[in-house]
């Protein structure tokens, strides 16, 4: 028996070839324009070295789901995806003032640092927020262009590139709706629910198996049947894999994170864990949360409170209950679907990988 079903160890290196590659022949054309830009490379591929590479991998398996062959060109072409992450993650840690990404400073900070460093005049914050938001750009653009330099046909990249669309815009739109969520205090489960279905549970995993399968091609029938299955299996899980990611960014290692632990508490994220806990909260609780919630000065003794108040609330249970639940819907989704035997047991697998206790 297989081992790593899903191939995530070959798939995993693969991106990071794909993405080593592309990023080389982006040195000549931002050289060409000026040796000061070279910086930007350097970052991202500091950005662009770490993760999981989820959103590859789904892709890679929607299109074996829907029949398509191993080979090289549709990694490269997953391998965007990963250009659209780190886009997206650029982007959000200037809106959240985050400090830290995967165990080094975010961009934003990196260049407020270069700007005190190079005795720039003017804000170095400023500076460093001006940079950041081009450099996300710029990773954003060149996802379209990995995408069709991937090698793959034409037609083929033409039938995936609708899902790649509404993938980006979904994201962006999921986004707005967590800084609506964040900015109102919104404390409704159902709010912070629509935000994980668009700016995580579509983008990460239902929009890459719908790009893979819609790439392969096929029947309009089977091209149906498989997406429907994408979707039965890619909304649940993706649902299970942003309640993990929530309670790691309070509970969680920041060694394994790569974020400091109180972070999304001291950025007042209005998650399902923290509307669980307002749900339940009695009004002594209420006001400890409605105190500590989006503190920026947030100590690590005021942070242990808050962290007191989800557990007795019995929020944190809750929301393990809820990952269970979410990814027992994702795999029995996957029970007697029109995919590959080969697809079924890799996407067995991944959900295990999505949610995993510690990641």
């Amino acid at each position: 028996m297989a081992t790593d079903p899903a191939r995530l160890g070959p798939i995993r290196a693969e991106v990071a070839a794909a993405l080593e590659g592309f990023l080389r022949g982006q040195y000549d054309v931002l050289a060409a324009i000026g040796d000061d830009l070279l910086p930007w490379l350097r970052v991202m591929g500091e950005l662009l070295s770490g993760g999981k590479r989820l959103r590859p991998a789904f892709c890679y398996w929607g299109w074996r789901a829907a029949g398509g062959p191993d080979c090289a060109e549709i990694v490269t072409a997953a391998a965007c995806l990963e250009l659209l992450q780190a886009s997206a993650l650029v982007h959000d840690d200037v809106m959240d003032a985050s400090d830290t990404r995967r165990g080094r400073p975010a961009v934003h900070r990196q260049f407020a640092l270069a700007h005190d460093a190079a005795g720039y005049s003017g804000s170095a914050e400023a500076f460093g927020t001006g940079v950041a938001i081009l450099i996300g750009d710029a990773l954003l653009s060149w996802t379209d262009e990995m995408y069709h330099g991937s090698g793959l046909p034409a037609e083929t990249l033409q039938r995936g590139q609708p899902m790649l669309n509404a993938m980006r815009t979904e994201v962006a739109a999921g986004q707005y709706l967590d800084l609506v969520n964040q900015f109102s205090r919104t404390e409704s489960v159902q709010s912070a629910l629509r935000v994980i279905t668009y700016k995580t549970a579509k983008y990460t995993i239902e929009r890459p198996l719908h790009l893979g399968a819609a790439m392969a091609g096929g029947s309009p029938e089977v091209t149906a049947a498989v997406a429907a299955t994408c979707t039965e299996y890619g909304l649940p899980l993706g649902v299970a894999f942003q309640l993990r990611d929530d309670i790691l960014g309070v509970f969680g290692d920041p060694a394994q994170t790569g974020k400091p632990v109180s972070g999304d508490l001291r950025e007042g994220k209005r998650t399902v864990l923290v509307a669980l806990a307002y749900e339940r909260a009695s009004a002594v609780q209420a006001r400890l949360l409605d105190g500590y919630l989006g503190d920026r000065n947030l100590t690590e003794a005021a942070a242990d409170e808050v962290r007191a108040v989800i557990t007795d609330t019995g929020a944190l249970a809750e929301c393990e209950t809820l990952i269970g639940a979410s990814v027992k819907e994702a795999t029995s989704a996957l029970d007697g679907a029109p995919i590959t035997t080969e697809a079924m047991a890799a996407l067995t697998e991944l959900a295990v990988e999505a949610t995993a206790r510690a990641v």
